[in-house]
């Protein structure tokens, strides 16, 4: 069976939104979950970002060489794809 990781995601408009929250997240002023209800452009925005259990090949490039790449809890820096910019954060990995 191939990999499985669970992630959640915040994705806006600009680099200099995604730096931003980024820089907010890390250092405690936001809390991930309110920020992606708050702030995210997917209807993912409405569950805190999860977007669930995915394998390779379910996610654009960018986002998936990015999300496979994290350590359970890391949060990444700004990844952009087609959709805009994302924040990345896994919450599981098998």
């Amino acid at each position: 069976m191939s990999e499985e990781i669970r992630a959640s995601h915040i994705l806006v408009k600009t680099e200099e939104e995604a730096n931003k929250l980024y820089e907010e997240i890390l250092a405690g002023e936001k809390n991930f979950e309110d920020a992606a209800a708050m702030y995210s452009l997917c209807p993912s925005g409405a569950a805190g970002g999860d977007l669930g259990y995915f394998g390779k090949g379910m996610m654009v490039k960018p986002f998936e060489d990015a999300a496979f790449a994290l350590e359970k809890g890391e949060l990444s820096k700004p990844v952009e794809t087609q959709f805009g910019w994302h924040l990345i954060l896994l919450t599981d990995k098998d």
